[in-house]
């Protein structure tokens, strides 16, 4: 089997069942910047792979490997048109995990006081990356018409995650924080 079909040629696509839209679709866009975020979020693991052990590291990865699944299933909920059945769709389990994970990890970190600027090692800045093009995913998904209603829950949840991700992350390895001065 070809990887290209050259069925894009002409600057559409298909959803899930085959309806062919704009590759300027919202859907399109949203899904893309689903997958977008799911990319960074590998590149953070491929970059914790290469960095120092800490205790728990391997219980991390599974959690990584949980939200590269669901928010690969969250593009798919977004490609498939409204109306269609959805293979595969998000319950509120799937946000209870990430709040869950988020209580857990921001209960090992120091309590905010200050702005924080992005950054960090390469895992915990990669993860800040992850967590702005999520919001970009998110902010594309509430015009999306009859989007499912968790797709918009987990997405800013997922934001949230990222956020305490690339901080837990960052201080199992070590980095000191950089605080906003005004």
């Amino acid at each position: 089997m070809k990887i290209y079909t050259k069925t894009g040629d002409k600057g559409t696509t298909s959803l899930v069942y085959g309806d062919r839209v704009s590759k300027s679709d919202v859907r399109v866009d949203a899904y893309g910047t689903c997958d977008e975020a799911n990319s960074f979020i590998g590149l953070a693991v491929s970059h914790l792979k290469k960095s120092h052990e800490f205790e728990g590291k391997e219980e991390v990865y599974k959690v990584f490997h949980k939200v590269q699944t669901d928010l690969f299933h969250v593009g798919a909920e977004l490609a498939t048109p409204a109306g269609k059945v959805v293979k595969w769709t998000l319950t509120e389990a799937n946000i209870e995990f990430l709040e869950n994970t988020i209580d857990e990890w921001d209960a090992a970190l120091p309590g905010l006081t200050n702005f924080i600027l992005p950054g960090g090692n390469e895992v915990g800045a990669t993860l800040h990356v992850a967590r702005t093009v999520v919001r970009r995913a998110e902010r594309l998904a509430v015009d999306i018409p009859d989007v499912n209603p968790l797709v918009i829950a987990y997405l800013n949840r997922l934001s949230d995650f990222l956020f305490v991700a690339g901080r837990f992350v960052n201080q199992q390895l070590g980095e000191v924080e950089s605080i906003l001065h005004s």
